[in-house]
């Protein structure tokens, strides 16, 4: 397996993962409801350098150059430029709600999607885009990771235990609860 920066030709690869980690959160972030829409829309903004979402934030984990897995990253003292800048883009479109919730502290890195494809689940891609990211966050300077669980993925939640993450406190992202996690690197 290889971790590598991603590139703007992965867009149509990582949208499906981007839906698949966060759902209807998804249809917030891009302003649309129709799934084909959404997945354009999802590549258009993962090609842009200016938001959450961008390629220039994510990684992806590649199998004999397949995308078997991919995370989305950014240090929570730029959240609020990255989450300007997509409010902007859907005021400019005439999307019914035009704000996003800053989702971390300023002193984090902050692991935003991190998604295994389907096919791929189960073989240890999750633990290692993971561990990747403990030594990205390092070389940019952070000393604290965090990210945010839905309640009810158990699953999820157990293998960020593992891997060093704590419940920090409660967090509502587009009016559902989640967990903050956070971990010392």
């Amino acid at each position: 397996m290889n971790i590598r920066h991603a590139q703007i030709a992965d867009a149509p690869y990582i949208a499906p993962l981007i839906v698949d980690a966060i759902g209807d959160i998804a249809n917030r972030l891009t302003g649309e409801t129709e799934p084909q829409t959404v997945l354009n829309e999802l590549q258009a903004l993962f090609k842009r350098k200016d938001n959450r979402h961008s390629y220039l934030n994510t990684y992806v984990a590649e199998i004999d150059g397949n995308v078997a897995g991919m995370m989305v990253v950014y240090g929570g003292d730029q959240a609020q430029e990255l989450d300007h800048n997509l409010e902007k883009w859907l005021s400019d479109k005439g999307a019914e709600i035009q704000t996003i919730e800053v989702e971390a502290r300023p002193d984090e890195f902050y692991i935003d999607t991190i998604c295994t494809s389907p096919k791929f689940r189960g073989k240890g891609i999750g633990t290692a885009l993971l561990e990747y990211v403990d030594t990205l966050a390092k070389e940019k300077g952070y000393s604290k990771l965090s990210l945010s669980v839905e309640k009810e993925k158990e699953r999820a939640r157990k293998l960020y235990e593992k891997m060093g993450y704590v419940y920090a406190e409660p967090w509502i992202i587009i009016g559902e609860e989640f967990d903050h996690m956070v971990k010392k690197v």
